[in-house]
């Protein structure tokens, strides 16, 4: 008879997020179904092991891989298994945990771990940042500016966000961008460009409210400078799925953006932030990243 049992590659990034790891394997252990699955647990050691691992899981033929951390382990992962028949599985511990939220996946690890009895395979959209993989935001202006700083400071957190973001804004001055969405030219003063295959950054703060991983095309969110006066309004339109409402905001969509900046500057990936050219392209992968989401996913994802 076929051996029908899965092999589980297990990443466990254990200084992600605000929490402590050192429970997750007995968790694994103890949720994940030993008669249907044989799973290896590896501990990061580095920054950028998690691709490593992940790497050559993929090429031994692991069924699936699972991300165990924060966006960062969530995209060196992905990146890993992004055109394999490998599967991307999450368990969300990080600070914002986008992707994560956008599938629907429980900040809960217990209930995350349940995914890999109950949920199923699907076939999702990627991006390309200079050819850079991502798999929920890429972003300058702004919010590349608070990823930069946010990466900098000795704690992590919701909170020590907001305060990094609060600091920031008071000193930040909006840039001149040229765009190219599919042809199409724009020439933008903007205070946050965002390319969005998903629809949040993390947190729930929805960037791009109407973003789903299946349509095969990226949502560029252009910010517009604002007011201090206007800023309480927008935050909360951001964290209520409606900044699409806003008349400083714009969204456009296409399957290839051309970003031309003045110099070279930061630009932040999945919540990441590194130095980039002055010209940036981002690029659709259509159904290129196969992930274990759950049994009750909504279409609109």
């Amino acid at each position: 008879m076929e051996d029908k049992r899965r092999h589980i590659v297990a990443i466990i990034n254990p200084v992600s997020g605000t929490g402590k790891k050192d429970k997750i394997p007995r968790l694994i252990d103890t949720v994940v179904d030993n008669n249907s699955n044989d799973v290896s647990i590896i501990m990061t050691e580095y920054a950028g092991h998690a691709h490593e691992i992940a790497t050559q899981a993929a090429s031994d033929g692991a069924d699936i891989v699972v991300a165990i951390g924060g966006d960062g382990t969530v995209n060196e992962v992905g990146s890993a298994v992004c055109g394999t028949d490998t599967a991307l599985a999450i368990v969300p511990s990080g600070s914002g945990n986008g992707l994560a939220r956008h599938l629907r996946i429980s900040m809960n690890a217990s209930r995350a771990l349940q995914v890999l009895n109950n949920g199923v395979v699907g076939s999702f959209d990627y991006c390309t940042v200079n050819g850079k993989p991502f798999f929920c935001t890429c972003g300058m202006g702004f919010d590349a500016a608070v990823s930069y700083k946010f990466s900098n400071e000795g704690t992590r957190g919701f909170i020590t966000y907001v305060k990094t973001t609060l600091s920031e804004y008071i000193k930040y001055k909006p840039q001149e961008y040229l765009i190219n969405i599919d042809g199409a030219k724009l020439s933008e003063k903007a205070f946050v460009i965002a390319c969005c295959n998903a629809a949040q950054y993390g947190n729930n703060a929805y960037i791009a409210p109407r973003a789903t991983m299946q349509d095969g095309l990226i949502d560029v969110t252009v910010m517009h400078p604002f007011n201090l006066v206007e800023s309480p309004l927008i935050g909360a339109r951001l964290f209520l799925r409606q900044l699409n409402h806003d008349n400083h905001v714009s969204i456009y969509r296409g399957k290839r953006v051309v970003i031309e900046r003045r110099h070279d500057d930061i630009v932040h990936v999945d919540g990441d932030p590194m130095m980039m050219p002055a010209r940036i392209v981002v690029e659709n992968v259509s159904k290129g990243i196969h992930i274990l989401v759950p049994p009750t996913l909504p279409d609109d994802v």
